[in-house]
């Protein structure tokens, strides 16, 4: 029946029992093999608000790569990621960058080519073709509580821990400085006043 006119919708019936005919795939995630990221830099987050954290970076510079004697376009295919447009800017970085791309290179283990590969299991030789787990290396942020417990409050001076009551006190008595000069001088003229 077609529909003519300004009338009522007609009530047509999609939902028959969906649940029972719909496949999801909710368990994609768990069924994928984990994967094999690349290595990445340590970089400091950007804006005051968040650079006392660090975290994995887009590439390591080439200035990086090239104190770590690694070839520029070596890097990509032994999962070593490279952003040529990365500078660094203080010193600390990239020495820290460094030591991780040697730490990386020195367990880094290369797999021959695959006609090599090919040729050795014709041959029957197995040796050297062992599947190899990754290595991480994870980036972490200490939290303040383990920086605090480092270094003992008993060590340390009352000055330095009481460091943020002295700047509050020192605030507060900047505040009120003249409200407290006018209460003084009025008692001080008060007592003078009993006195005669």
């Amino acid at each position: 029946m077609a529909i003519k006119h300004n009338n009522q919708i007609q009530k047509n019936h999609f939902r028959k029992d969906w649940q029972k005919r719909v496949r999801v795939h909710f368990d994609q995630p768990g069924r994928c093999s984990p994967p094999v990221d690349k290595l990445r830099p340590v970089v400091r987050c950007p804006t005051v608000k968040y650079n006392r954290r660090v975290r994995a970076g887009r590439g390591f510079t080439l200035a990086e790569l090239k104190e770590a004697g690694i070839p520029k376009k070596l890097a990509p295919t032994v999962g070593i990621s490279v952003d040529h447009r990365r500078t660094n800017y203080s010193k600390e970085s990239l020495v820290a960058n460094v030591a991780r791309l040697k730490d990386y290179k020195a367990r880094l283990i290369l797999f021959p080519a695959r006609a090599a590969v090919k040729a050795a299991l014709a041959d029957g030789n197995r040796e050297g073709l062992a599947t190899r787990v990754g290595a991480t290396f994870p980036i972490t942020n200490p939290s303040l509580e383990e920086a605090v417990t480092e270094v003992k409050r008993d060590s340390l001076p009352k000055g330095e821990e009481a460091a943020y009551r002295r700047l509050r006190d020192s605030r507060a008595e900047a505040r009120h400085r003249g409200k407290r000069e006018a209460r003084a001088k009025a008692k001080a003229e008060e007592e003078a006043n009993a006195k005669k």
